[in-house]
């Protein structure tokens, strides 16, 4: 059980291991900069962070916790499941980990050749190569090359207006795979920014209590209660279904860099050590890395 006290955090970051811009190096600058007492590294389909952050780490840092973030989808619609604090060397995650990273690059090639196909859009073999080297590219890698032929102004402009016309029905993640192997991997799966749903879907009241309840039959544990961009209305619905089920309650910006206009702990979580009984809890059983 975790006895130090955290009162600055930020549980939803992410790096160039998958759709962020700072290295593991810059982000954890960044952190050390800002003052933060807890922090973790939640790249896509990725278990990198969690393995090179601890190494990086020097004594009076603040602490970690392993984290990775799992793109998922089933006939009920599009979740992003959150894992914290799991074993990256157990079978059981990394298994999924691999196969995430998988249907990551067959669809970024797929993207590409929408684009092509669609548009007329034209790339040089050489930047679509460096594009599918990197660890696990997303959408923003191919809207900056875009954006660099002139294809379009923003990087959301290149994902609302083209990227994202190009549906996957048969390449996804189903949920229950992605708890299960958190759970394989010793960890605590959490709901990221539960009422958002596929584009601007915003998901609350009863849907949102009935997806919750479904992901908990998977063995769901936690939601992830503040972050960015929610309104006090989404906040307190989260919170409150949290409370009503027990869960695990974590706080995130889902900052990435220069990829994303939200600034890193930006999480409307003012005092974590004043934060609700699910987020005390959460703290006191998840697995943390300190100096």
């Amino acid at each position: 059980m975790n006895e130090r006290v955290y009162k600055k955090i930020d549980l939803h970051l992410h790096t160039t291991s998958s759709d962020g811009t700072d290295t593991m190096e810059e982000l954890l600058d960044i952190v050390r900069e800002k003052g933060f007492d807890l922090f973790s590294v939640t790249d896509h389909d990725a278990v990198k962070g969690g393995i090179l952050m601890p190494d990086l780490l020097r004594k009076g840092d603040p602490a970690f916790i392993r984290g990775i973030e799992f793109s998922c989808r089933d006939s009920g619609g599009k979740y992003h499941i959150l894992g914290y604090g799991y074993d990256p060397e157990l079978a059981g995650i990394r298994t999924v980990v691999s196969k995430g990273h998988k249907l990551r690059m067959e669809k970024t090639a797929a993207r590409i050749r929408y684009l092509e196909k669609e548009y007329g859009m034209e790339f040089d073999e050489e930047e679509v190569r460096e594009v599918l080297s990197q660890d696990n590219p997303g959408k923003p890698h191919i809207a900056r090359m875009m954006i660099r032929h002139g294809y379009a102004p923003t990087i959301s402009e290149a994902i609302n207006k083209y990227i994202n016309g190009k549906k996957f029905p048969d390449l996804f993640l189903p949920p229950e795979v992605a708890v299960q192997a958190i759970l394989k991997g010793g960890g605590i799966p959490v709901l990221a920014h539960p009422a958002y749903g596929s584009g601007d879907e915003l998901i609350l009241g009863e849907e949102l209590d009935a997806r919750v309840r479904k992901l908990m039959g998977y063995g769901l544990q936690g939601l992830e209660g503040f972050y960015s961009g929610y309104s006090d209305k989404i906040r307190n619905e989260i919170l409150s279904l949290a409370e009503k089920y027990d869960l695990y309650v974590t706080a995130g910006s889902d900052y990435h860099g220069s990829n994303k206009l939200v600034m890193i702990g930006d999480t409307e979580l003012d005092d974590a050590a004043d934060g609700p009984e699910g987020l005390q809890r959460f703290l006191r059983d998840v697995r943390i890395i300190s100096k």
